[in-house]
């Protein structure tokens, strides 16, 4: 229990107003518009994923620099995340989140004002970095002035928007530059985030600066992080599709990324007030909670990814139908997120997160039995497990994690807890990118073997295929019969790799079921400080 009095540092902890059981009507609303600007944060993550087509016309960029639209904003928010707790201390909540959603606002309004795809970069990295900074002060704040009584109020809300906007953003984006333009992805945000900022300045009074933290910012510190982190993320986003080390760029980061890492571990172990303390994880429930988040993140983000790739090449789905597939998720979460809340007041956590994951991992099993036809309403019970099953994990998750911090580790605290997730997404796209890149080629292979001249249902086949093409003038119909049979034999492959990868996914999910049955009960939620 040493570690709980270090973890005060060297530098006095900012005032920070104990939980009482009345919170007054200006507390939550600026709340309610720091969970707003939160949602515009997660959201833009993926906005941009279903129209990046749209956005590459737009630009005249290239199909090797349209990726980075995304990548720029994944790089600059993976090191704001854990920075935000150490700002939000010397700087207050109060002043950090003005910032960062000023910051975001006039950064949407640039990227809606790029010519060119080097513009689009540079205006998505700032869009990422500042607004990087809103997502852990909800989480820090949730648990700082609500009392317990009102957990089952809170968590669920700020549970819903962590994975209710990943989710929709395609969906949100495909609509948007469907039904005006790209540069509208953009502009949305601005009104909403003038709205956010002011109430934020205006309202929010949790806490005081440290302004003497400043004299003591760990630069080395943060200089490793971002060199790890940073290069970390551009590794497990481009290693996939260019062959890990063999690409000279992957090489170069991950080279970069190691050196970063030996700094920044170094720093955090040696410097007086490093960059981020990681001692809250010497808080068993956190260490467990952060734990769940990461594989959370794999599962959220892995399922955001995979349904729209598997509409998009099996079925040919453009950004705008693939959205009207895949709302179900949403709603279900929307649904499932009060009942959460009052779950978590009546039930063991651990079984709350058993239940979740099970779900969880019946709908990906589902998914092991796809096939080419699969549509609307084949997708529509695996979707509704999805979005129940998140629901149902991440609001004990929440609670386990950060319900029994001292209040002045909640923000360091915050900040590395929504790293997990956003970490484990990331890591969770990169292996799933390898599994499909890996068994497609795979299956494949073993699938030719049984499409050559000596199999005589190959040969029947062929010549049926024939046979109908000769009817359809203008075309070579042995040519045209070779080239559609080859696209069978290929989407066939793909579809065998997509099931390697739900049944991949139903295995982890399942064994983390069962991994909930050994880990201890956690101990009941306090004030959030003193424990």
């Amino acid at each position: 229990m040493a570690t709980a009095t270090v973890t005060a540092g060297s530098a006095p902890a900012p005032a920070i107003r104990a939980p009482v059981d009345h919170i007054s009507t200006r507390r939550v609303i600026a709340f309610l518009a720091m969970v707003f600007g939160m949602f515009m944060a997660i959201l833009d993550i993926q906005i941009v994923s279903a129209s990046l087509a749209e956005i590459q016309a737009g630009l005249s960029a290239s199909s090797d620099e349209i990726p980075w639209v995304q990548t720029a904003y994944l790089i600059a928010e993976v090191v704001m995340i854990p920075l935000s707790g150490f700002l939000s201390r010397m700087l207050s909540t109060r002043v950090l989140f003005t910032i960062s959603a000023a910051g975001f606002t006039a950064a949407s309004a640039l990227a809606a004002t790029a010519t060119n795809i080097d513009q689009m970069i540079v205006y998505r990295a700032v869009q990422g970095f500042i607004g990087g900074g809103m997502i852990p002060s909800v989480f820090a704040a949730a648990f700082t002035i609500f009392p317990p009584s009102r957990r089952a109020i809170v968590s669920p809300m700020i549970g819903l928007v962590a994975t209710l906007a990943p989710t929709i953003g395609p969906t949100v984006g495909g609509y948007i530059s469907h039904a005006m333009s790209w540069h509208w992805l953009f502009l949305v945000n601005v009104v909403p985030g003038i709205l956010v900022t002011t109430a934020a300045w205006s309202l929010i009074d949790f806490d005081k600066p440290n302004l003497k933290l400043f004299s003591k910012f760990d630069w080395w510190g943060l200089a490793g992080m971002a060199a790890f982190l940073g290069c970390m993320e551009y590794v497990l986003e481009e290693g996939p599709n260019n062959d890990w080390l063999q690409d000279q760029a992957v090489f170069i980061c991950a080279i970069i990324m190691t050196f970063g890492a030996v700094l920044f571990f170094w720093r955090v172990f040696t410097a007086e007030e490093p960059i981020v303390d990681l001692r809250a994880f010497s808080n068993v429930n956190f260490a467990f909670g952060s734990l769940f988040s990461f594989v959370v993140g794999i599962g959220l983000y892995g399922l955001t990814y995979l349904y729209p790739v598997f509409l998009g090449r099996i079925r040919g789905y453009d950004s705008m139908m693939i959205g009207e597939a895949l709302f179900v998720s949403g709603l279900a979460m929307f649904f499932t997120a009060p009942i959460s809340g009052i779950l978590s007041n009546k039930m063991d956590p651990r079984i709350m997160m058993m239940i979740g994951f099970f779900g969880f991992a019946t709908g990906t099993w589902w998914m092991t039995h796809l096939t080419a036809d699969w549509d609307f309403y084949e997708l529509l019970i695996p979707q509704i497990l999805r979005g129940c099953s998140m629901m149902l994990c991440m609001v004990p998750i929440n609670n386990i994690a950060l319900g029994t911090l001292p209040p002045e580790r909640l923000k360091n605290a915050s900040g590395l807890f929504n790293l997990t997730r956003n970490l484990g997404g990331a890591v969770g796209l990169a292996v799933i990118n390898t599994v499909l890149i890996d068994r497609n080629a795979f299956h494949y292979a073993r699938l030719s073997e049984h499409v050559q001249w000596g199999s005589a249902a190959a040969q029947q086949k062929l010549q049926n295929m024939t046979l109908n093409f000769e009817q359809t003038a203008g075309l070579d119909a042995s040519k045209a019969a070779i080239s559609k049979l080859s696209g069978m034999v290929q989407q066939q492959a793909s579809l065998l790799s997509f099931m390697d990868v739900f049944f991949m996914l139903t295995v982890l999910f399942a064994t983390l079921g069962l991994f909930t049955l050994v880990i201890r009960k956690p101990v009941a939620q306090g004030g959030g400080g003193g424990h």
